[in-house]
């Protein structure tokens, strides 16, 4: 879901940075395909009504201390170079027995990509990870917790804080066709957007990369959504839905994949194809910091309510931020992580592959119970940068958007790896 240009939703996402577009009043002529012969029922001859999903208020809880006396490195930018010591032994760890199995659910299904990953974390090797995937085969998942304990050990990534956020599959009113109350387009990606490896052409820039188009003979940056919005796309067959609400679009955008509620009653659930490889602008941060946020009005429940009573500011606002996802329609499993497999809601979370390898468990131990608990690494996200930053993923449904819109968690985070691996990368360790 994550992957490439998907941003994580949560407060912290939404005040550091997302990647969306709002689709401003008048704008239903942009790319308009024309209306179908058969004119549309009453039912779908208007916007179906939003029904808001308040907040879910979280149980408080105590998390455990990190390992004292570890010095943050300033400026690290892997695992191996920020520093790991040796955590709690996993049978300490207070995990619960449907967290457990689901995590090893999830696991076995990333164990074919983690023994085959490079991990850039500087901590694993694939190999490293063969002996506990090929035990996981066989694990009853009655014993998933006795499995995490038998076949891992724990480590903390320099001083351990922890602050995660949440994540949801969104599910939205839209059509596949353009009709009277679904007017604001959801596009594919198009042909003229390019993604260039700038590490083809110097070693200083290996694993950078840009997109833009072809103007000319200049490559230049692509449309930005304003640009886009006013018509940039316009023409070109590219919308392959219409959404009833823009602002649910947004997010969904936010989000990164989700599910289209059709007029008729099926489902459409697209996924992110692409970005316009411009920089996003944090909404929520620019509405706080100009004082348009009241004060518990910070999650995403909050800012959709805002955005909707304010709409020609919010579509202001929504400007100033000129990234703009593609989507295309997803046919199979899914959602889809970074890995390129189904994520699992309360099972699967969002890290920095710098800090945390793509595939292994961490246990969160949380100031609030829903966001503690052991969760395997399965996806990226555009605003999830750094060690011990994670976002969770809830999964589908009013109960995971009430979770995910208002998750905002602080605690300790032990990374699990394969027993042997801190002895093996001792001489890069801390001592505290």
């Amino acid at each position: 879901m994550h992957r490439g240009g998907w941003a994580a939703f949560a407060v912290a996402l939404l005040l550091g940075g997302c990647s969306n577009a709002i689709v401003p009043r008048g704008a239903e002529t942009i790319g308009a395909r024309p209306a179908p012969d058969r004119p549309p029922t009453r039912d779908t001859a208007r916007a179906p009504v939003v029904r808001p999903v308040p907040v879910r208020q979280p149980t408080a809880a105590v998390p455990l201390p990190p390992v004292l006396g570890v010095m943050p490195i300033t400026g690290a930018t892997t695992a191996a170079a920020a520093g790991v010591v040796a955590g709690p032994p996993v049978a300490t760890l207070p995990i619960i027995g449907d967290t457990a199995a689901r995590a090893l659910s999830a696991f076995r299904t990333s164990c074919p990509s983690l023994v085959r990953r490079t991990d850039p974390t500087g901590l694993t090797r694939g190999a490293d990870w063969q002996p506990a995937c090929d035990a996981a085969r066989a694990t009853d998942p009655a014993n998933a917790r006795a499995f995490f304990a038998r076949w891992f050990e724990t480590v903390q990534v320099g001083d351990g804080k922890a602050f995660a956020t949440g994540y949801y599959e969104p599910e939205i009113h839209g059509a596949r066709t353009r009709r009277s109350g679904y007017e604001t387009p959801i596009y594919g990606v198009p042909a003229d957007l390019i993604e260039v490896d700038l590490g083809l052409f110097s070693t200083d820039l290996k694993a950078k990369r840009i997109r833009g188009r072809v103007d000319g003979s200049k490559f230049v940056p692509y449309y930005d959504r304003t640009a886009i919005e006013e018509g940039a796309l316009a023409g070109r067959g590219l919308e392959i839905g219409w959404a009833a609400d823009p602002v649910e679009i947004f997010f969904l955008q936010v989000q990164g994949s989700g599910r289209l509620l059709l007029p008729d009653g099926g489902v459409m659930r697209i996924g992110y194809a692409g970005q316009n490889g411009r920089d996003y602008t944090g909404i929520g941060k620019l509405m706080k910091d100009r004082g348009l946020l009241a004060p518990g009005q910070s999650s995403m429940q909050g800012i959709m309510a805002w955005l909707r009573a304010n709409p020609e500011e919010g579509r202001a606002i929504m400007r100033e931020n000129k990234s703009f996802v593609f989507f295309r329609e997803l046919t199979g499993p899914g959602p889809l992580g970074a890995m390129g497999l189904p994520v699992v809601g309360q099972g699967s979370a969002a890290v920095d592959v710098k800090f945390v390898p793509l595939g292994a468990p961490v246990f969160l131990s949380m100031d609030r119970t829903d966001a503690t608990g052991l969760w395997i690494a399965q996806d990226t996200g555009g605003a999830i940068k750094g060690a011990n930053r994670f976002d969770t993923f809830w999964g589908a449904g009013d109960e995971a958007r009430a979770i995910a819109g208002g998750m905002s968690a602080r605690g300790t985070a032990f990374l699990l790896l394969p027993l042997g691996t801190l002895a093996r990368i001792g001489s890069g360790t801390q001592t505290p």
